[in-house]
């Protein structure tokens, strides 16, 4: 996802007066910002950056929605709006099978190992902000059984 693509999203959602959607992409464009000012690529914001930032700020939204409780529904409805917008921004994650295929594709000299702490260290270099870490750990388990 491209930094730009966000804002022009923004201005769309603000000239058609639709508050919720603006929010919500307001948040991840200041998530974007602020963790492109901490590493120091203020200028110049690369899109593997966003998507990183957006699948931690689904992660959030996720947890938010999941420790709500229930008999607050204004607050849920709110979590949700959230939570699918920010999902629709979300980068396509690979499945376990997918990630089964490249861990014996590539990774098949440290998963002979069966050292779990250094299959995930190979491993997560390259697979990072393309699968899911609880994916690839439960992969990576099997793998080492």
């Amino acid at each position: 996802m491209e930094m730009e693509q966000l804002q022009k999203d923004m201005i769309a959602a603000m000239k058609a007066k639709d508050k919720t959607r603006k929010d919500g992409i307001s948040a991840l464009i200041s998530a974007v910002k602020k963790v492109a000012i901490d590493e120091g690529c203020r200028e110049d914001i690369k899109s593997e950056l966003v998507d990183r930032v957006i699948l931690k700020e689904l992660k959030t939204a996720k947890e938010q929605l999941d420790s709500c409780p229930a008999d607050r529904t204004d607050l849920l409805e709110e979590y949700k709006a959230r939570y699918d917008i920010i999902n629709e921004y979300a980068p396509a994650l690979l499945s376990a099978e997918e990630v089964k295929a490249i861990l014996t594709e590539k990774f098949s000299d440290v998963i002979a190992t069966k050292n779990k702490g250094q299959i995930m260290k190979a491993v997560m270099a390259e697979l990072k902000g393309k699968a899911d870490g609880k994916v690839i750990n439960q992969v990576v388990g099997e793998l080492c059984q």
